[in-house]
């Protein structure tokens, strides 16, 4: 069988990274309402709330498209000058959001229509990093990132000081992927780690200075700001994300010992515990975040391949549109209606030959109606085929959600967007490939356990680094974890959660959390871990409405047209209602519930099970 393509989530993080730079510089050119507008003189009314939010909006999709446009172009197009028009168009577009936020804060506590008070809502919320009013502060701020992002991207690691002989953090990823020499694992481990700690003293101001613009927004911190985002109280959220957590932590653990044993196997016993957690660097990824590339080490008894559909595409002559053109199929067989002529007018297929682009597969919406556009090298592999149908995912989720207002033209909840790509890409079974002709016999049960052992060391193995970095910057924001334990804390938590260890011994002169993208740019992480469990959810809830009954990685809702409308039912409301109503819409269910996810591994887990027997649990 053919497992659905892996994300890689620092590439996905990376693709944003120009946004993410120069949205912090924009910070400090935004003066805020109280420097700008005049003291209110009398009290708001919900008359001037409604037209407040209706000129909000208005602006805010004039710039969008603005921004969008200029940095199509920018990513399609690679000069300074694009890029110089691209940052114009951004800094526009979040000074704006910036100044609208702040404003926004006047009608706090005015009782107001439900709409209304959402759109306020989302606004303030749209800020991942609300700067301080403080002019002065809010250019610190920028500063900050803006170095602390730059330090990350042209971080390199120099062997024995050789400037001639350096190596980025792409070079260092494929010795941690490739190699299964452990001293060269570590080499390449701790050479990347040594780029955060210059971090340290930067990131401690910071969190002081994001707290504050958060407070000034009306959250307890930064991290509370977060948390807001997902309807409900930001405590209550995280009781939710626990409750998901232990949920799944039987699977995890499962796959954890097995895996550790695995490696003690081949690394032997000096290198690996018996029953205690595993380092870092043996687990082919330089954050221990996803274990695919370990595969041949924890793999199952090895099975003869059935088919390759890498071979069986090119021995057809398939071409990069025509790949799109099945992926378009499988969307219209579900009943949605053919992407618009624009797409294929002006989207990106294959990698021009004239001049460099940004190449990671990416999903646009230019003008919030129907100018969808996708972005991809294509190559005709497997790989690219389960990509392309997991971004027109988020092409016909953008199209589903137009007929909303601006504010609500986004997912139920930034983990619902990722997981119905993933849920699409998880109906890329055997099943489906002979439904379209692409092979001529389904393949029997007995290369499942493979195919579920490669998705589960990405999918299941994630699922703990994916709660703990967020769980680390809340602490951190709200105090609980004070400056002197930024490191202890950050290991402890990879330890209770994911069960893996620094190779070597780590102190507080040293910022581990800085070597990660999503923490030296502040990017929140949860949608990642939610994004990972909502995708079975919805998966499973799609073949219960198809009428399938096998096993559930056997499911493919191809053609079936009632599956197509539960799933359209949800994605047309966009933001416009809470997450628990959207879910709702499209399973029945209004809590998120990772038991979809354990009957999908449950073949997996039983042969773990088996594995396990005689070998220590847990760390």
């Amino acid at each position: 069988m053919i497992p659905p393509t892996s994300k890689k989530l620092d590439s996905i993080a990376f693709i944003g990274l120009s946004f993410l730079l120069i949205a912090t510089l924009a910070f400090a050119g935004a003066a805020s309402s109280q420097e700008k507008a005049a003291p209110a003189k009398s009290p708001p009314t919900a008359a001037e709330a409604r037209a407040f939010i209706e000129k909000a909006e208005n602006r805010l999709k004039e710039l969008s498209i603005k921004y969008a446009q200029a940095d199509w172009v920018s990513q399609n197009f690679i000069t300074d000058d694009t890029a110089a028009l691209s940052a114009d168009a951004n800094k526009d577009l979040i000074a704006a959001t910036t100044e609208f936020a702040t404003q926004a804060t006047r009608f706090d506590g005015l009782k107001l229509p439900a709409d209304v008070a959402r759109k306020l809502l989302l606004l303030k919320l749209s800020l991942t990093l609300p700067a301080p009013k403080n002019d002065a502060e809010r250019s610190e701020l920028a500063n900050l990132v803006v170095s602390m992002q730059g330090d990350y991207g042209k971080g390199k690691y120099c062997p024995d000081g050789n400037q001639s002989k350096c190596l980025d953090l792409g070079a260092l990823s494929r010795i941690l992927a490739e190699s299964r020499d452990p001293k060269q694992l570590l080499d390449a481990w701790r050479g990347w780690h040594a780029i955060a700690p210059p971090m340290r003293q930067r990131y401690t101001r910071f969190v002081e200075l994001a707290n504050k613009g958060a407070r000034e927004l009306g959250f307890a911190d930064s991290g509370a700001m977060w948390r807001a985002k997902y309807d409900m109280p930001p405590d209550a959220f995280a009781k939710e994300v626990d409750r998901l957590w232990l949920q799944v932590k039987p699977l995890y653990d499962a796959l954890h010992a097995h895996v550790r044993a695995r490696l003690r196997e081949k690394y032997g016993a000096e290198a690996v515990p018996e029953s205690g957690p595993i380092p870092a660097h043996l687990l082919g990824n330089m954050w221990a975040q996803q274990w695919g590339n370990i595969y041949p080490l924890a793999a199952p008894p090895e099975r003869e391949k059935t088919f390759d559909l890498t071979e069986i595409l090119k021995a057809r002559k398939t071409d990069e549109k025509e790949m799109v053109r099945i992926g378009e199929r499988f969307f219209t067989s579900l009943g949605f209606a053919p992407l618009p002529q624009t797409f294929w007018e002006r989207s990106l297929f294959t990698k021009p030959r004239d001049r460099d682009v940004v190449c990671h597969a990416s999903a646009w919406s230019i003008d919030f109606q129907e100018d969808l556009r996708l972005k991809m090298c294509i190559e005709i592999t497997e790989e690219d085929f389960n990509t392309i149908h997991h971004e027109l995912g988020h092409n016909f989720y953008q199209r589903a959600y137009n007929k909303q207002p601006v504010l609500f033209q986004d997912s139920a909840n930034d983990g619902f967007h990722e997981a119905v790509g993933d849920a699409i890409a998880l109906s890329i079974t055997p099943e489906y490939l002979k439904q379209i002709g692409l092979i001529e016999n389904v393949p029997g049960a007995e290369g499942d356990l493979g195919y579920l052992m490669k998705i589960a060391l990405d999918k299941v193995a994630f699922l703990p680094f994916g709660l703990l970095v967020d769980q680390w910057r809340w602490k951190v924001f709200s105090g609980e974890v004070k400056p002197a334990d930024y490191n202890k804390s950050w290991w402890e938590l990879r330890e209770k959660y994911q069960g893996v260890a620094p190779p070597v011994a780590r102190s507080e002169a040293d910022f581990d959390p800085g070597a990660k993208y999503h923490v030296a740019a502040n990017v929140p992480y949860t949608r990642y871990f939610l994004a990972h469990i909502l995708q079975f959810q919805m998966y499973r809830a799609m073949c219960r409405e198809a009428g399938f009954t096998g096993p559930l990685h056997r499911c493919t809702v191809y053609n079936n047209k009632a599956a197509g409308a539960k799933l359209n039912k949800m994605l047309e409301m966009g933001l416009s209602r809470p997450w628990p109503e959207a879910l709702e819409a499209m399973t029945g269910e209004k809590q998120i519930d990772a038991r979809a996810m354990l009957d999908y591994f449950a073949p997996l887990k039983q042969w773990l099970d088996e594995q396990n027997k005689g070998r220590k649990i847990g760390w």
